[in-house]
């Protein structure tokens, strides 16, 4: 049987952002750091500074059900941001590497349906 691949539209994709200070200044905040980054890692975000932590979701509601597995995890003290954006949008984006500039991260590979 053939594979097909769906196309992506530019306005359904959605990268969900976390953008984040938390304290460190005690093993207890340590461990909520730890706790609260190794959700976002098996949430399956990806590093893309020091606490900017981004995901891409197929549609905004699968971003909506991201956000609250993320709220659900939230640690009791510190800042974090949630906040998404349209593939399009994030295509976009302007990246520098000093004065360098370089294209930013791509959307997964699109689901490929037998």
């Amino acid at each position: 049987m053939p594979e097909t691949l769906l196309p992506l539209s530019g306005y359904k994709g959605m990268w969900l952002f976390a953008l984040f200070d938390l304290p460190t200044t005690s093993k207890e905040h340590k461990k909520h750091y730890t706790d609260f980054r190794r959700i976002l890692l098996k949430q399956g975000f990806m590093m893309m500074q020091y606490s900017v932590y981004a995901r891409y979701c197929a549609s905004e509601e699968y971003g909506g059900i991201m956000k609250k597995k993320l709220k659900a995890g939230l640690p009791p003290d510190g800042e974090v941001r949630l906040m998404m954006i349209t593939d399009r949008q994030f295509g976009k984006m302007e990246c520098f590497s000093g004065k360098k500039s370089y294209k930013p991260e791509g959307a997964p590979e699109q689901m490929m349906l037998f």
